[in-house]
């Protein structure tokens, strides 16, 4: 497991760092001026700017500065907003879309994997073909599509739940948002279920239960549960990062004070410290969330399991 663990993080190291000079570049490579608006600002102040920011230095002397206050956790001040720390952002921002996504994913396992196990429990029946027939709608339609029109429905028309804003202590604003982001999740991972438990059910353990007459709500459960949730678990870690990610569109859809406007924002501004800031987060994030995923598999596959 130490030899698995370190080659994992002498990945990860490498992943961040390609990362972080791919998204460097790019920002770069964005037309436009970071510190052109609509009033034209002096030439004597412009300078005094361009050299707060580091703006007048070579790129290749932005790129190693910016990477050593990154490796200090310090992405540096933010230019839209005038010299507000990117840390200050990102810590009062990101809770809120970190919040959002924890509830979507539990949403997307919640119905998900359920979903999955009945469909392979009543395999060609009416249960799975309408389970998986829902679960390809829900792959097919985008969240920017299911979230305004859940919002105009339940929202303006039956007015049962909020259709825009977050409140920490209101969970009625969290349903939209979440079941929105969750939903097309939860459609991949019943089918990945449901292709799980059919390999699991397949095989001669199960068949040789089945003649010892032992009943099939615990074959399913007790014998097949483990390792047919093995493709499922592999997605989950990739997928939590995917809902985080993603939460960008969906907070702008239902107005959330999350990460997604400061992004949205930056990209507009070529704000590159609230850029590079929010994609190295966001970047861990995804390596954690894989390396979770990794540990999890080798827990439910003894043949994984051996091999590390």
């Amino acid at each position: 497991m130490f030899k698995v663990l370190l080659s994992r993080f002498l990945q990860s190291v490498i992943v961040l760092f390609v990362l972080y000079t791919i998204t460097f570049f790019l920002c770069k490579a964005m037309p436009g001026d970071p510190l052109s608006s609509e009033k034209a600002m002096p030439p004597h102040i412009k300078k005094v700017v361009e050299e707060y920011y580091d703006l007048n230095k070579p790129v290749t002397v932005q790129y190693a500065n910016r990477l050593g206050k990154l490796l200090q956790g310090d992405p540096g001040p933010s230019i839209r907003l005038e010299g507000r720390p990117v840390a200050e952002i990102i810590g009062q921002a990101f809770p809120i879309s970190f919040q959002l996504g924890v509830i979507a994913m539990f949403v997307a396992i919640t119905i998900g994997i359920p979903a999955g196990c009945i469909a392979a429990a009543r395999r060609n029946g009416l249960l799975d073909t309408l389970s998986m027939s829902v679960a390809m709608i829900g792959i097919c339609l985008p969240s920017f599509v299911i979230g305004p029109l859940l919002a105009e429905y339940f929202g303006r028309k039956l007015e049962a739940l909020p259709a825009y804003g977050w409140s920490s202590s209101n969970p009625a604003t969290w349903v939209l948002p979440a079941v929105t982001l969750g939903l097309a999740y939860a459609a991949y991972l019943s089918r990945l279920t449901r292709a799980g438990m059919l390999e699991t059910l397949s095989q001669d353990f199960v068949r040789t239960a089945r003649a010892k007459g032992v009943p099939g709500w615990k074959i399913l459960v007790r014998h097949c549960l483990r390792g047919g949730l093995i493709p499922a678990v592999a997605y989950i870690g990739p997928a939590f990062a995917g809902i985080v990610s993603g939460s960008l569109v969906i907070e702008t859809v239902f107005q959330i004070p999350g990460l997604g406007r400061h992004f949205i924002k930056s990209i507009e501004t070529r704000d590159t410290s609230v850029i590079l800031g929010v994609t190295m987060l966001y970047g861990m994030l995804v390596i954690l969330a894989n390396f979770l995923t990794d540990v999890a598999g080798i827990w439910l596959n003894p043949r994984l399991r051996k091999s590390a």
